[in-house]
């Protein structure tokens, strides 16, 4: 289940940003294969610890399977230094996908891969036929400037607690993330 390797991603900007990562050598963003399932849920458990399967967006990937053909590992050098998953989903009959968990190796942090990761995940993801969103539960500070905006508090409603102000959707607009309401449901086929 290999595929092509794709050329760097952008560090700071929006989406289609032409600014490399300062990389002292070349980051590559490729989709995860089988042979990556351990060093990832290494990764994920160093990252979030036990009590990640205890937060609300497991919850929801316990409900619905990632999709692997978005599952996208960064390497530098051929070493892994980054994990992004997306799980399928919809809101209020509208297809799109929950990004995460985002992780990157803790001696590669503070160096773009994370950001590099979201962009291409998303890019990706925003891609796919019927896809109007991509969502998440995460830091402002940190999403805002990848092309991520506040969602109306209260208007997502996921299978547990989740703070609203962390609540940050992709979508096509602002006003397209800000009327964008609904529970979480499993992705409509044929949409």
């Amino acid at each position: 289940m290999t595929s092509p390797k794709t050329p760097s991603a952008p560090v700071a900007g929006d989406l289609t940003s032409d600014s490399p990562p300062n990389f002292d050598e070349e980051l590559c963003i490729r989709a995860q294969t089988d042979a990556d399932a351990d060093w990832v849920e290494k990764l994920q458990a160093e990252a979030f610890g036990p009590g990640r399967f205890a937060r609300t967006a497991f919850r929801v990937r316990e409900r619905f399977a990632i999709d692997p053909s978005l599952s996208l590992t960064a390497e530098i050098g051929g070493r892994p230094v980054g994990s992004v998953w997306m799980t399928p989903i919809s809101l209020g009959g509208i297809n799109g996908y929950l990004l995460g968990p985002l992780a990157t190796d803790p001696a590669f942090r503070n160096r773009g891969i994370g950001r590099a990761l979201v962009r291409q995940v998303t890019k990706n993801g925003m891609a796919r036929e019927g896809v109007k969103f991509v969502l998440l539960v995460g830091d402002a500070p940190y999403y805002v400037p990848l092309g991520y905006d506040s969602s109306t508090p209260g208007a997502i409603i996921f299978p547990g607690p989740v703070d609203p102000a962390r609540i940050l959707v992709h979508g096509e607009s602002a006003g397209f993330v800000r009327q964008l309401a609904g529970t979480i449901g499993a992705f409509v086929k044929n949409k």
